[in-house]
């Protein structure tokens, strides 16, 4: 598994795809290649893909193949239905194209086509298509209220949704879906935390897990904690939730926050209760803040299984799902971590941008933020190799959709 030549070939980016209601409904995985006019092979890209987007599974990915002849290639090799295909349009548009995308179509693969076409598409291949991937500063209905791709004009278009890329600030976000759009891709995520109108986390809560993660971080007695767990119920569940989802791996079902103890330890309980902290804010537009925390956390932990110890691994786990809670909680780290106790290179990196950390968390965001340029400069200050980082990012959004489905 993970073992597959492509991935020494790219570079491996991600996005999520939020709807209306603020909810992840898919995955966006951009795809570069290293080398330009190398060969690259579809066959090996799907493979890996289904590592963590099972064939079958409700889980949606969508591809965004930055190569046109891999491109061209994955039409070909008919990809899973889970799989979704983004198509630019001046493909699209080319008729020698045609009876890929509606071979592709009549399979059951869900296509995009990303970018406004210069000319119509050939009225055989508008019913491919279901969503429209169009940015921003391209969109020409600003001034329209409902939806549409304006991809032809015999009216098929019309079944064609909306998905708006290169939102930056929450009005842009709200416009969007006020326009028809069913989805965003990315999240305006300091414009979110910064607004007036997002509410604090859930301060009881938020409370418990820090005296948690204090009582933790100093081992206190089984009663000490299981004292603070029933003053909130539902955080209590909400924790055993976690510790039994897939991503856990255990054998056994955890019945109780005593068993919990007796079973994990004290520092494998601490990385779950960083989760919980992490996901405290009940406010809707926070859910793909608090997406973002969990992924990072997960994919800097697994960064550190190429060479790091075990307490390395906690503490980047720890950094990565904390590097978002100045803007949840609306409080500069320095506050902040005066009331959750975190290891010094975690409070470095947080804090001051520096420590032995620093690089991870640089990498992470420049993963996120999609730019060749700033990953592959970012992978070099790690001496890491492409295969290595693109294998961390796979398991980790493995990780993370597992952990999802245990939290349901």
């Amino acid at each position: 598994m993970f073992d597959h030549t492509i991935l020494g070939q790219v570079a491996l980016a991600y996005s999520p795809v939020i709807d209306r209601n603020r909810a992840v409904t898919a995955t966006r995985l951009t795809v570069f290649p290293l080398h330009q006019g190398a060969h690259l092979d579809a066959a090996s890209l799907l493979a890996a893909v289904a590592d963590v987007w099972p064939i079958g599974s409700n889980s949606l990915v969508w591809l965004n193949v930055l190569s046109e002849s891999l491109l061209q290639d994955l039409m070909k090799a008919q990809p899973a239905t889970n799989v979704l295909i983004e198509v630019p349009a001046f493909m699209a548009t080319e008729p020698e194209n045609s009876e890929a995308l509606n071979t592709l179509h009549a399979n059951g693969s869900v296509l995009i086509i990303k970018g406004r076409p210069f000319k119509e598409l050939p009225r055989e291949v508008l019913p491919c298509f279901k969503h429209s991937l169009i940015d921003l500063s391209d969109e020409r209905r600003l001034d329209e209220t409902t939806g549409g791709a304006g991809l032809g004009s015999d009216g098929t278009s019309r079944s064609v949704t909306l998905v708006q890329s290169g939102i930056t600030t929450v009005p842009e976000m709200e416009a969007s879906f006020r326009r028809g759009a069913t989805a965003v891709l990315g999240w305006p995520i300091d414009d979110v935390t910064q607004s007036g109108n997002t509410r604090n986390a859930d301060q009881p809560t938020l409370q418990a897990i820090v005296q948690l993660i204090d009582q933790v971080h100093k081992e206190a007695d089984i009663e000490v904690l299981e004292g603070t767990l029933k003053r909130d119920p539902a955080l209590a569940y909400k924790l055993l939730r976690y510790i039994n989802s897939p991503a856990f791996g255990l054998s056994v079902e955890i019945s109780s926050f005593r068993h919990a103890i007796m079973v994990l330890g004290y520092q494998r309980l601490k990385r779950w209760l960083a989760l919980l902290l992490a996901t405290a804010s009940k406010d809707p537009n926070m859910r793909p803040v608090m997406y973002a925390a969990v992924r990072r956390g997960l994919l800097m932990e697994e960064l550190s299984r190429l060479g790091g110890s075990d307490e390395m691994r906690g503490e980047l786990f720890i950094c990565g799902v904390f590097s978002l809670l100045d803007r949840m909680f609306k409080q500069p780290f320095a506050e902040l971590l005066k009331t959750i106790p975190v290891p010094e290179r975690v409070f470095q990196a947080l804090v001051d941008g520096s420590g032995p950390y620093e690089p991870y968390f640089r990498l992470v965001k420049a993963i996120e933020g999609q730019a060749l340029d700033e990953i592959r400069e970012a992978c070099d200050g790690l001496l890491m190799s492409a295969h290595d980082i693109n294998t961390c990012v796979l398991k980790a959004l493995r990780a993370a959709g597992e952990l999802d489905s245990g939290a349901a």
